[in-house]
């Protein structure tokens, strides 16, 4: 019985790290005393040591202790003992590439079945989609596969940009991004906007947060789905 939060972003302009999601996640972790953190996305290139500590910083505020992933002799063990999980955002490539190599992917995923509480945000939400080809990162690492947790019954476009009226940029928008991806997979994807996340509880998914969000089928019309309306039945 999954229970996810699948964020967009970690950081809305304006305000701190998961600062815009922080009365949620009292909430959603309430009786979580330790929550192992997935760093391996390494945004920026950043160490899985100074990625788990900016982690553990917000998590203090909420009197909940954090221990890297990468800290564990088992990682396997690790999942499977967790009382709440985080994989934080970065390079989808980079973080797939680890979770398959370390032959992490099928433990993470009976562990969140089960209904161990999980926070994703962007590459760790993009992670509990079918696959991961509806990411915006650049593939500096070479996955031995493109297949995910399966988690939702869709993939998730994170950071999802409309066009801006007006301007001269010639390359490709999102939803053109996205139209390319149809063309050849028959997947639904919810472009989910900066400040918005999917709650997933069993098999109900609502959106929650300041956006609407912009849902792709193939052959279809894009769609607004509306905040604060469950939206398990586009699928």
């Amino acid at each position: 019985m999954q229970n996810l939060i699948l964020a967009s972003t970690s950081t809305v302009h304006g305000q701190s790290y998961l600062e815009y999601l922080k009365p949620t996640l009292e909430r959603f972790f309430s009786g979580v005393e330790e929550l192992l953190f997935i760093p391996y996305a390494r945004p920026g290139g950043i160490t899985h040591d100074a990625y788990t500590n900016h982690a553990s910083r917000f998590f203090e505020t909420l009197k909940i202790n954090v221990k890297g992933l990468h800290q564990f002799e088992d990682p396997k063990a690790a999942i499977a003992a967790a009382q709440g999980i985080f994989t934080g955002g970065g390079n989808t490539f980079v973080l797939v590439k680890a979770l398959h190599e370390l032959g992490l992917m099928a433990a993470l995923r009976e562990q969140l079945f089960i209904g161990t509480p999980y926070l994703g945000t962007s590459a760790g939400s993009n992670i509990c989609g079918i696959n991961m080809q509806t990411t915006n990162d650049m593939p500096i690492a070479y996955p031995p596969s493109f297949k995910t947790l399966g988690m939702i019954p869709c993939n998730i476009n994170p950071h999802y940009l409309d066009p801006i009226a007006g301007s001269t940029h010639m390359g490709e928008t999102r939803e053109t991004r996205i139209n390319e991806f149809h063309s050849q997979v028959n997947i639904p994807v919810i472009g989910l906007r900066e400040g918005s996340w999917l709650e997933v509880h069993g098999k109900a998914i609502s959106l929650k947060g300041a956006h609407t969000a912009r849902l792709f089928r193939q052959g279809q019309q894009p769609t607004e789905l509306e905040t604060n309306t469950q939206i398990t039945s586009y699928f």
